[in-house]
């Protein structure tokens, strides 16, 4: 807990990344193609679901729900970090750092709920397949989708209220490159620990649980491709889950290591985090297309019509 006097603030300086005069125009470059490819990527993606009829079933109703909320997620922080990169204006105004904090949790939060649907379509897919028409229905889907995001929702209010309670000293500077909740609670001159307490609970629930959720289905969904006899069958359900399978790794895998292990001063957070602020909202398009032989076949049925039409 920070001690000062007159525990007022108007704004944030956001440390971001360091870097010399040289550096600056090359990283401002890949932050922005990085972003760039995000969001024209999602973007195109969720059209390309939402333009063909062979591609309304369950699984891409859920990664086009997963494309929003990476435009989003990203939209979210990128923006204000190419600002900071490129003008070297670090400032930040509270009631700007308390909706990025809000959007982030509710991004992060709605990205592990429609990974966890995700992973629970696999399995009933794969492990019950007689039954998948009935229980992925289209009315099934919809409300996975409106509860994780009913949960996503209150669940940012929650946090970005008891952030928004705290007071911080007049100059405070976060040591990362948005206004992540961890390193804002690290900068306040309140008593925090409620609040970390919270926040370990939320982590095993949300985060954890879900985590071991969706590896149980994986268990469940190696033993039933394991029981099939052909090389080729096995090769052909396993590759139907395989970019489901990627895209957890890519997302869990920060994810964990940052909010379940100790706060250290000298950890990589910031490099960390890219990797799931980033890496993810920019492969998970091309992850769920180019390993995908029904988006692929859509996209090739789109440039044979545009083709013909010129």
């Amino acid at each position: 807990m920070n001690i000062c006097e007159n525990a007022t603030v108007q704004e944030f300086h956001i440390v971001a990344f360091s870097n010399s005069g040289n550096m600056t125009c090359i990283i401002f470059i890949g932050f922005l193609f990085i972003y760039l490819l995000a969001v024209v990527g999602n973007v195109l993606f969720a059209s390309l679901v939402s333009a063909m009829p062979q591609l309304h079933t369950p699984m891409y109703f859920f990664l086009w729900n997963l494309s929003i909320v990476d435009v989003t997620y990203i939209s979210a922080i990128f923006p204000n970090l190419l600002s900071i990169t490129l003008a070297s204006n670090k400032k930040i105004s509270f009631p700007g750092c308390i909706t990025q904090l809000y959007f982030f949790i509710f991004c992060v939060d709605e990205e592990i709920l429609i990974l966890t649907c995700m992973a629970y379509d696999r399995y009933v897919a794969i492990c019950s397949p007689l039954y998948y028409p009935l229980v992925m229905s289209k009315k099934m889907c919809t409300i996975m989708a409106a509860l994780s995001l009913l949960t996503s929702t209150l669940n940012s209010l929650m946090f970005t209220f008891l952030t928004y309670s705290l007071s911080f000293c007049p100059s405070s500077e976060i040591n990362h490159f948005f206004c992540e909740i961890r390193a804002l609670m690290s900068l306040s001159n309140s008593d925090t620990a409620s609040r970390e307490m919270v926040l370990f609970i939320e982590d095993i629930c949300l985060v954890f649980c879900t985590f071991l959720f969706i590896m149980f289905s994986y268990f469940r969904i190696i033993s039933s491709i394991l029981k099939i006899r052909s090389l080729k069958g096995r090769f052909k359900t396993f590759s139907s889950c395989s970019s489901h399978l990627m895209s957890v790794t890519l997302f869990y895998g920060p994810i964990l290591f940052l909010y379940m292990k100790s706060n250290s001063e000298h950890s990589p957070d910031k490099l960390i985090s890219l990797l799931y602020v980033a890496a993810v909202p920019m492969s998970n398009p091309f992850v769920y297309s180019l390993r995908n032989k029904e988006v692929l076949g859509a996209i090739r049925k789109i440039a044979n019509i545009k083709w013909n039409r010129f």
